[in-house]
């Protein structure tokens, strides 16, 4: 097997000849099944992990929620066509594709700026929230992937205020305490 790795990777052998290698009329030859049992032997280490450490099954967790978020945002976002490509062609679906790629990335940078700012703010003091003290375990659970605050319905004007390069103030949360009496 590690004639085989070596052979790889110094070009001596090509994929597709390593693979008839391993293939003989559609079973596995002795070479093949040395591969398929060293990899069984990764997988039993990788479930035996899953199955006993609770931070890597968290970890992996964590993960998958990430990507989840990022799934649940783009199908709201490409409502339009409910989540389907209507065009017929190639290109038009890869531009469909490229638009939702753009909003995606537009949303999660205008949400990253606007988080830096509430955590810079939160830090500051500035807000009036006592302990304002963002710790590390909340900071790895703040995403820019959330979008209850975008309205995905209804007419976009792209007027740009004048902020003179900075964000928009945050909203005051006991000023909206107050609106909501």
């Amino acid at each position: 097997m590690v004639r085989v790795a070596g052979s790889l990777a110094t070009n001596q052998v090509r994929a597709n000849d390593l693979i008839r290698m391993m293939m003989a009329d559609g079973r596995l030859t002795g070479l093949g099944d040395a591969f398929a049992h060293y990899g069984r032997v990764f997988k039993s280490l990788h479930l035996l992990q899953i199955i006993h450490v609770e931070d890597y099954r968290r970890m992996i967790g964590a993960q998958l929620n990430i990507g989840e978020s990022r799934h649940q945002l783009a199908r709201r976002v490409f409502f339009g066509n409910l989540g389907r490509l209507t065009r017929g062609y190639e290109r038009g679906m890869e531009d469909q594709v490229s638009a939702l790629g753009l909003g995606l990335n537009a949303i999660t940078w205008w949400n990253s700026l606007y988080i830096d700012a509430a955590v810079k703010k939160l830090e500051t003091g500035a807000l009036g929230i006592k302990g304002g003290q963002v710790t590390p375990e909340i900071r790895a659970r703040l995403l820019p992937l959330m979008f209850e605050h975008i309205n995905f319905h209804g007419f976009y004007p792209f007027n740009r205020p004048e902020l003179a390069g900075h964000l928009r103030e945050l909203r005051d949360p006991n000023a909206a305490a107050d609106e909501e009496e």
